[in-house]
């Protein structure tokens, strides 16, 4: 018996809401496993983009050998690791396999109720378009991720660190759009309105976490594992390329790279806490409490990295509470936005 269509439309808010922030938190893992793939150098142990068939992994020794071979064939196995043995190759295989099916995954989850939605007439009026844009960007992210993966396949040992960048921001914006989609539709579907003033500040968290994908993308964590000065200068001489514009410096070059993000750190941090004090005037102290604390852990966690010489569990911890920052800066633009009672 086929399913009939409800004739009238019957909103349902407070569950699309829900599955949203379902959604965020999968993408929110994503984001932890990719800098995981990133620092286990795992991103480019895959050398094929099949999205539907790449769900399922090499099931028998032919399989494994061939998967092996084709990353043999590749610039980082000649110029990096060569030597490595089948063990080594399936470790680095699991992670970046895992965030593709997480990516996957997060399709299935978003689509398939998406459609249910529609089908029962639940969504809200002037929601379908915002929905189907998040659902867009999501398939535009993965061909994103490829565009990103084949930057290292075929003449240089590692992906660029500029493609790398744009497929973590277009993560995260799918993922503040996402939650702000949800915090609209907890609302009652009444959106909430995005100042000028709480843009910017939320612009000036995008730009830091993009150097830091600079950072990681050229291995510039690396270079000086010392705080607050690098090494015994604050800017050690011969960092800079005399030869190279300013901007090939602030772009390519690994020392000033990351000069640029242990400085521009602070300046983020005084917007993370304008947005506080602007919120705590909203009377949405909540979200100005939480923003002081993640930005302070967020600051020791940028030092203990490089302290520890990118000690993998610190810097997956700098990634993933970069990310829960973010989050708070759009709980709390959302709250002025709606004027916080």
């Amino acid at each position: 018996m086929l399913l009939k269509r409800p004739h009238a439309s019957s909103p349902a808010p407070r569950a699309i809401a829900r599955w949203l922030l379902i959604v965020a938190a999968m993408v929110f893992l994503m984001v932890v496993v990719g800098g995981i793939t990133r620092l286990t150098e795992s991103g480019l142990s895959m050398t094929r983009w099949e999205p539907v068939s790449g769900t399922i992994p090499p099931l028998t020794d032919k399989a494994w050998a061939a998967e092996f071979a084709s990353y043999q064939a590749t610039p980082e196995y000649q110029k990096i690791n060569r030597g490595m043995d089948l063990a080594g190759f399936k470790r680095i295989f699991f992670w970046e396999y895992l965030h593709r099916l997480i990516a996957r995954t997060i399709g299935i989850v978003f689509a398939l109720p998406l459609l249910w939605f529609w089908w029962r007439r639940n969504i809200p009026s002037g929601y379908g378009g915002r929905l189907v844009g998040l659902l867009a960007l999501g398939g535009l992210q993965g061909v994103i991720g490829w565009w990103m993966v084949a930057s290292g396949l075929i003449d240089r040992p590692d992906v660029s660190h500029l493609r790398l960048a744009t497929h973590l921001l277009m993560a995260l914006f799918i993922f503040a759009c996402t939650i702000w989609t949800a915090l609209d539709l907890r609302g009652s579907g009444r959106p909430a309105r995005l100042g000028l003033r709480s843009l910017a500040l939320i612009l000036v968290l995008a730009v830091q976490i993009m150097l830091g994908a600079f950072t990681a993308g050229l291995d510039a964590g690396y270079a000086y594992a010392s705080w607050p000065k690098m090494g015994d200068s604050w800017f050690p001489e011969g960092g800079w390329h005399q030869g190279w514009s300013l901007l090939a410096n602030a772009v390519d070059n690994p020392v000033v790279v990351q000069f640029i993000h242990r400085w521009f750190a602070w300046i983020a941090a005084a917007a993370v806490v304008t947005m506080a004090v602007r919120a705590s005037r909203r009377r949405a102290k909540g979200a100005a409490h939480a923003l002081a604390t993640i930005v302070a852990v967020q600051i020791a966690l940028g030092i203990a990295t490089l302290l520890t010489g990118v000690d993998i569990v610190i810097a997956v911890a700098h990634q993933a509470v970069a990310a829960l920052l973010l989050a708070t800066m759009v709980y709390a633009a959302h709250r002025i936005g709606r004027g916080a009672r």
